[in-house]
């Protein structure tokens, strides 16, 4: 892999962490509507940083989730729970930001909180695996 684009990779998941501890700040302060939508934003930038090495990038979030499900769900290279994981966080992530009156509950906030833990600390160590990349 290129120096540039590992740097890349390092920069997104970075990214990811940060939103993740900001996630679970929120979740604690009991802004869950906020714990979502940070939960959810990293799990989408570590599948940026999953997706920096191929130079693919979106600014339309389905497009970066499409080409995750395609290139790395459907050719088996990870299991398909982690496309269910963001999906999901896709959507409730939309409903907390968009719509009206949408209530979170603390158990809904609570799930998309360990997902996302589990997703960035997947994708984490899965581009760690410099095998991969080879």
């Amino acid at each position: 892999m290129q120096a540039e684009m590992l740097e890349l990779a390092k920069y997104r998941i970075g990214k990811a962490k940060e939103c993740l501890a900001d996630a679970i700040d929120a979740f604690e302060e009991n802004r869950l509507s906020n714990s979502i939508n940070r939960s959810y934003y990293a799990m989408f930038h570590a599948t940026r940083a999953l997706l920096a090495p191929e130079s693919f990038d979106s600014k339309k979030h389905s497009s970066i989730l499409g080409y995750f499900n395609q290139h790395y769900i459907a050719s088996k290279k990870i299991d398909a729970c982690y496309y269910q994981m963001i999906a999901n966080a896709f959507r409730v992530r939309n409903k907390t930001d968009y719509d009206d009156f949408y209530i979170v509950s603390k158990a809904e906030a609570q799930q998309q909180l360990d997902n996302a833990q589990a997703f960035v600390g997947f994708i984490d160590d899965f581009i760690a695996d410099m095998r991969y990349y080879k």
